[in-house]
């Protein structure tokens, strides 16, 4: 099979796309003819330097794929051969893909609907189970506000969305150049984060305050915001913060750190809502397989502005 292989962790360029060994199938195991692999920037950050996550070298990146069932091991269900599934590939040392054929566990693999593009699919899992994460830890009600740090990117994009569905008010955080798509996918409004706007800025639109903030960006993005939060408010980062703990505890918030784990469950649940129109997928860029180092150099820039996919070749 062709795939994008890790040899040695290091920037961009040591992304090798090559000609490796087809994987087998195990027991309780499926194996994917993938047709699209999803992005996300954790996979540039094992890239960079995998240890954290336990990655072993060598290794392929990509921990969603979409494609068609192509074998499976034994006690593997019902999983017929041409069916079109969605996974996770197994997070966070396992990956596997960003390649044409990706060993998953049986449990991990969805169906999808004949509706569903496979690109589309292919963001489901990590961007949307994400989004599907932080606001499952906030359990905000209906009417509740929420502001989105790094609204623009794959995660902000269906956390947005997400969030309407559940009657949350959102005020997005982006560049200019996004905030018509984002109000768009449910914002109630958007501020410009190169504008160095605070609370000051949300008084100005009418809001007296917001009940959570979804932190998507991490570092210092969270801070200057402290004083918008209503009291005992919550804040949920899916990137570590540079947050005074003092501050928190005066101010009665809640943290919630967020790390995505497997959940087919939640992946069955958002592929239903792209197949009924509920949700659209956040797609910015349709790349090649052998792109990949173009992937994370977007990735890396965070202005990608959406999902990057890698497209495989079906042939």
């Amino acid at each position: 099979m062709k795939a994008v292989i890790v040899r040695r962790f290091g920037g961009p360029g040591v992304l090798e796309y090559d000609e490796v060994a087809d994987p087998e199938p195990g027991a309780g195991e499926v194996r994917i003819a993938v047709r699209a692999s999803g992005t996300n920037p954790v996979d540039a950050g094992n890239r960079a330097d995998g240890t954290w996550a336990g990655i072993q070298l060598p290794w392929i990146p990509g921990y969603e794929v979409a494609g068609v069932v192509e074998s499976a091991g034994p006690d593997s269900g019902n999983r017929p051969p041409g069916q079109r599934v969605v996974a996770m590939t197994g997070y966070r040392a396992r990956g596997g893909g960003y390649a044409t054929l990706a060993v998953v566990a049986a449990g991990d693999v969805v169906p999808i609907d004949g509706s569903v593009s496979f690109a589309a699919a292919a963001t489901v899992p990590v961007a949307g189970g994400t989004a599907w994460e932080v606001l499952d830890r906030l359990r905000l009600g209906r009417g509740s506000r929420l502001l989105v740090l790094g609204a623009s990117g794959g995660v902000g994009s269906y956390l947005l969305q997400l969030a309407a569905l559940r009657g949350i008010a959102t005020v997005a955080v982006g560049r200019r150049e996004h905030h018509e798509r984002l109000c768009r996918l449910g914002a109630l409004d958007c501020l410009d984060y190169t504008d160095r706007p605070g609370a000051g800025d949300l008084r100005r639109h009418g809001l007296d305050g917001v009940d959570a903030i979804a932190d998507l960006v991490g570092g210092p993005a969270a801070g200057p915001w402290l004083p918008a939060l209503r009291d005992r408010g919550q804040i949920a980062s899916i990137e570590p913060p540079e947050l005074d703990l003092d501050a928190l505890v005066d101010a009665n918030v809640t943290f919630h750190g967020v790390l995505l784990d497997d959940a087919a469950g939640r992946t069955q649940a958002l592929a239903g809502l792209l197949a009924s129109g509920s949700l659209t997928a956040p797609i910015a860029h349709r790349l090649p397989l052998a792109d990949a180092a173009q992937a994370h150099r977007l990735l890396e820039s965070r202005h990608a502005g959406g999902k990057i996919v890698l497209i495989a070749d079906a042939g």
